[in-house]
C-alpha cells in the first residue's frame, strides 16, 4: 500500500508529464564525476500501448504509473519495468508492462552525450465517448 505522500508525489509527477509531454526523471545512474541531471530529457517516439478489449467494451478507464530504465540508445530495458502505481485493473497493468517493452525514446543527453536514465512513465487508458475520470480534465483534448 502506498503512503499518501507517495501518492501525492506520483500525482505531481503525472502533472509534470502532462505539462512537459515527457517522462519524469526519477533517479539517475552514477556517471563520471557523480550523478548528473541530463540536459535533454528522453522523448517518446511511439505509443505501443493497447487497450484491453474487455475493458474497452465495458468503457472502463484507468492510469498506470510505470518506472522504466531507458538506455543510451533509447530502448527500455524490459527487466527494469515496474508498476509503481496500479490502475486497480490487472488487465491495464499487464497491458502497460507489455507495451513498455516496445517503447522507443530519443535518449536523454548530458553535455551532448546520450546517458541512461530511470523515469516515471504514466500510461493512460482513455475513451473519448465516456465521461472523464475525476480530476482528469488535463488529459481531455479540447477540440
Amino acid at each position: 500500500m502506498l503512503s499518501p505522500l507517495t501518492l501525492a508525489v506520483a500525482a505531481l509527477a503525472v502533472l509534470a508529464v502532462l505539462i512537459t509531454g515527457t517522462a519524469c526523471i526519477d533517479e539517475l545512474p552514477r556517471m563520471a564525476g557523480g550523478a548528473q541531471r541530463p540536459d535533454e530529457l528522453p522523448q517518446r517516439l511511439n505509443n505501443p500501448f493497447h487497450y484491453p478489449p474487455r475493458l474497452y467494451e465495458q468503457k472502463v478507464q484507468g492510469n498506470v504509473m510505470l518506472r522504466i530504465f531507458i538506455d543510451t540508445i533509447g530502448r527500455v530495458l524490459p527487466e527494469s519495468t515496474q508498476v509503481v502505481q496500479s490502475s486497480g485493473y490487472p488487465a491495464f497493468d499487464s497491458a502497460a508492462v507489455r507495451g513498455s517493452q516496445e517503447l522507443r525514446f530519443t535518449p536523454a543527453r548530458a553535455r551532448g552525450a546520450p546517458v541512461p536514465v530511470s523515469v516515471l512513465h504514466p500510461v493512460y487508458f482513455r475513451r473519448r465517448d465516456v465521461p472523464a475520470l475525476p480530476g482528469d480534465t488535463a488529459l481531455r483534448d479540447p477540440r
